[in-house]
């Protein structure tokens, strides 16, 4: 009689057990936050604050300035003050 019982627990286990992996693969296969894409940009303007500007505005001919060219740039904004 005792193993039966032990026979039943350890398929009430494996069934919990594979029912939980279950939905964990579910719920990996949708995650919402996979597909998000940030809709703002933080940028510095000219007097120094920070602003969020929305993506849509920016021209798409975007290129990074050097570290020489945002020193001078902070140079001359210092010298105009």
């Amino acid at each position: 009689m005792q193993i039966d019982e032990v026979k039943v627990s350890r398929r009430k286990l494996v069934g919990w057990l594979s029912i939980l992996s279950l939905f964990t693969m579910v719920g990996a296969a949708f995650k919402p936050w996979k597909n998000k894409k940030p809709t703002t940009v933080k940028m510095l303007t000219q007097d120094g604050t920070l602003v969020e500007v929305d993506i849509s505005c920016l021209p798409g001919n975007r290129k990074k300035i050097s570290d020489k060219e945002l020193q001078d740039w902070v140079k001359n904004k210092k010298a105009v003050s």
